[in-house]
């Protein structure tokens, strides 16, 4: 499991460096389509919904978080929605993040950027709360690092800087 300095650093100076590359984007880059949706026939993403994704995400994190917390037995939610397969579970979370990114797509970066802030303030105050075992507790069904709740905190920068390397790249392409 991830330190909690570990997480706090991600959460804060990693996230500062990601911040940091979004502020080298020009305005026509902001809104360049850049990657394929994961969703048949869904519109290419634009760095913006890259961000607008990555706020949607983290919220889904912080509820994760706090049903675990609960005793929730399936924290994560996909058996209530119907998915058992991973191929139901994917498709599912492919068509969401669809859903939520041409939702988010015509907000202005200062505002995606506005919610990013708020969301990982969020996150930071969540983190504050929780003890050390809090952290090391399993969430049931997870996939992400070492399924822990610190692992899961931990991936929101994980996953930034990989949004980040689909930007870049399809920015260059």
């Amino acid at each position: 499991m991830p330190t909690r300095a570990d997480i706090l650093h991600a959460l804060t100076e990693d996230h500062q460096n990601f911040l940091a590359y979004y502020d080298t984007l020009t305005p026509e880059e902001l809104v360049q389509p850049c990657t394929q949706s994961e969703v048949p026939e869904g519109k290419p993403w634009t760095p913006k919904d890259h961000l607008a994704h990555l706020v949607l995400i983290e919220h889904s994190f912080q509820s994760i978080i706090k049903n675990t917390l609960r005793g929730d037995a399936d924290p994560i939610g996909f058996s209530s929605r119907g998915a058992k397969s991973k191929e139901e579970i994917k498709a599912w979370i492919d068509q969401n993040n669809q859903t939520y990114a041409d939702a988010h797509h015509e907000n202005s970066i200062e505002t995606i950027l506005s919610d990013l802030a708020a969301t990982r303030e969020k996150t930071l105050a969540l983190l504050e709360q929780l003890t050390d075992e809090q952290l090391a507790s399993v969430i049931p069904g997870s996939r992400w690092t070492d399924g822990t709740i610190g692992g899961l905190l931990i991936t929101n920068a994980h996953h930034e800087r990989l949004h980040q390397k689909w930007v870049t790249e399809g920015l260059q392409r």
